[in-house]
């Protein structure tokens, strides 16, 4: 054996067996030809290292999602005589995963079968009987709870010697077959509901759900600017002030304060000193704004999504709100790259594939690049906003989810096709597996640094460039007086309208100098939210909508970022 495929239903706990199984260094890949992920690790079962490929869930081996094209090749790819199936079952629900159980043992791999979450099932009054099962499949079926490590232990002395099951359904209907073997297999019993089941129950209601919502989400964004702001002030910014600073003026000596290369590599000095805001040299700026500014808050937001996700509040936030979107043309999962656009636009963009129609796909991925900043841009926003609180930030968060609604809703009265209801699976809460959740994290905290940070250094390099070669000074006196008339902005903003384009956040961060009013701050931090996605997300909301329809979705956003800084230019 060389490999351990693991394959499951969604929302089976896989994760959280894969980190059990794997060493800390694992790796997430996008599938050839495709911006689904899976991740791979690795395990010693008889002294041997073995790979372990996580899959995304599928409920069927005839896929009708990208992710389930993607788990299904990954097993028609695999090698028979080196591959071994570990089938991850959710107990609490054992009749519907026993479906893919029944199509992986119709293949020629040898399978395992995990029952998961075999803590939950006491408290739901399910009593499964692992060895009549096993009995039945003619393969070993192992309870497991992937949180604490049960079960871990016998399925590693089981992968060292897997045999192929020679159970055969013959002309029998599956779903009789399933019946007959849970009947054989399973017990309900009575149960009084607990706390959690009735906080479930809750969480959905049409009534009940909202407050619960509300207080999820300003408790989530509370946590998320404390932990930001914590790691800002006690980590980062001490570092950047007290040893790189220094550090920086060491080389700005060097290069006698001044000159092409002192520009580019430290910026301007600012009272003879370093401004990490306003220097704008790749070393000090370049490095500060994504690890200083935009970094800590990365990190808490992910983790904070993380435990969404893994908890399983997402999906109820997403059935809870699906009249609302439904009124900008997705269903309630549509939520979900909302979200994942406030960490970053670029995996925002990729979660639009859960849209299952064109239409959708479409407004999702416009209404989220319009109308949803980045947390970089955000983070930016709250350093230039802030200081004016309640009045300065509220203008602008409450502008984009206008913008968010009404071209959401004018879309999907103009764009042609189909606004399918929501169709998911909502699984019970559970206690996240912190291993696995602080791994998820940190591949996404990876990602970031390995995408972003380039960008924000070329941007950076390209300010420069513009500004030594008088390019800036130019198109200032061609479009100033125009951006000066519509959105009452100065005409230096132009160079933060143009270098948008690569970076949003180095965009907001370049107003900080030019002493704007309050006013012309949230113009200006409105339009550069709408206008453009940064380079990175053009690339992917290309890939992902086609040359026609990211031309509609650009057409649509200039249109909308300028018309809407028109009527606050109007108002302030």
């Amino acid at each position: 054996m060389k490999k351990i495929l693991l394959m499951g239903n969604p929302n089976v706990g896989k994760s959280a067996i894969f980190t059990r199984l794997t060493s800390i260094r694992v790796i997430a890949s996008n599938y050839p030809g495709t911006t689904v992920e899976f991740t791979r690790g690795n395990t010693k079962i008889n002294s041997k290292n073995v790979e372990v490929i996580d899959p995304p869930g599928t409920y069927s081996l005839e896929p009708t999602t990208p992710a389930e094209r993607v788990a299904t090749k990954l097993l028609e790819e695999s090698d028979l005589k080196e591959t071994v199936i570990v089938n991850v079952v959710d107990s609490t629900n054992l009749e519907r995963n026993l479906n893919l159980t029944l199509q992986l043992l119709s293949t020629d791999f040898p399978v395992i079968v995990l029952l998961n979450f075999w803590d939950e099932i006491r408290h739901r009054g399910i009593k499964i009987n692992a060895e009549k099962l096993s009995e039945l499949l003619k393969i070993k079926a192992i309870p497991t709870v992937g949180i604490t490590g049960l079960g871990i232990q016998e399925l590693r002395e089981s992968l060292k010697e897997v045999e192929k099951s020679d159970f055969n359904i013959g002309k029998e209907d599956p779903w009789s077959a399933i019946g007959k073997i849970v009947q054989e297999t399973q017990v309900l019993q009575h149960h009084h509901h607990t706390f959690l089941e009735s906080l479930e129950d809750a969480s959905t209601h049409p009534i009940a759900g909202f407050p619960i919502a509300l207080l999820v989400l300003l408790f989530s964004f509370t946590i998320i600017r404390f932990i930001g702001e914590g790691l800002i002030r006690w980590v980062f910014e001490p570092f950047f002030v007290n040893i790189w600073a220094p550090f920086l003026m060491r080389i700005s000596s060097l290069l006698n304060h001044s000159g092409f290369w002192h520009n580019i590599l430290i910026g301007k000095l600012v009272n003879h000193e370093i401004d990490f805001f306003q220097s704008f040299g790749i070393l000090s700026t370049g490095l500060f704004i994504p690890i200083a500014a935009v970094l800590p808050y990365i990190i808490s937001f992910y983790l904070l999504l993380s435990f969404l996700e893994d908890s399983g509040y997402l999906p109820r936030l997403a059935v809870l709100l699906d009249r609302l979107t439904h009124q900008v043309g997705i269903h309630g999962m549509g939520i979900i790259p909302m979200l994942l656009g406030l960490g970053c636009n670029v995996p925002g963009a990729l979660a639009t594939r859960i849209m299952e129609t064109r239409k959708e796909r479409f407004i999702a991925a416009t209404i989220m690049a319009i109308s949803v900043p980045c947390m970089a841009q955000i983070a930016m926003i709250f350093g230039l906003l802030g200081k004016y609180g309640f009045r300065g930030l509220a203008p602008v968060a409450g502008t984009l989810f206008i913008v968010w609604l009404v071209l959401g809703k004018i879309m999907s009265k103009f764009v042609s096709g189909e606004s399918p209801e929501i169709f998911t699976e909502i699984p019970p809460y559970r206690l996240p597996y912190f291993k696995s959740l602080l791994k998820k994290v940190w591949m996404r905290i990876r990602w970031f640094l390995k995408e972003a940070l380039p960008f924000v250094l070329i941007g950076v390099l390209i300010v420069n460039l513009l500004y030594v070669f008088g390019i800036i000074n130019f198109l200032s006196q061609i479009f100033g007086p125009f951006i000066s008339k519509i959105l009452g902005l100065p005409p230096e903003a132009i160079a933060a309208l143009l270098i948008g384009f690569l970076r949003k956040d180095v965009a907001v961060g370049m107003l900080a100098p030019l002493s704007l009013s309050m006013g012309q701050l949230i113009t200006a931090s409105v339009v550069l939210a709408m206008y453009f996605p940064c380079v990175a997300t053009f690339v992917v909301l290309f890939r992902e909508l086609g040359f026609l329809d990211m031309l509609k979705s650009t057409i649509i956003m200039i249109t909308s970022a300028f018309f809407v800084g028109w009527i606050l230019n109007l108002i302030y």
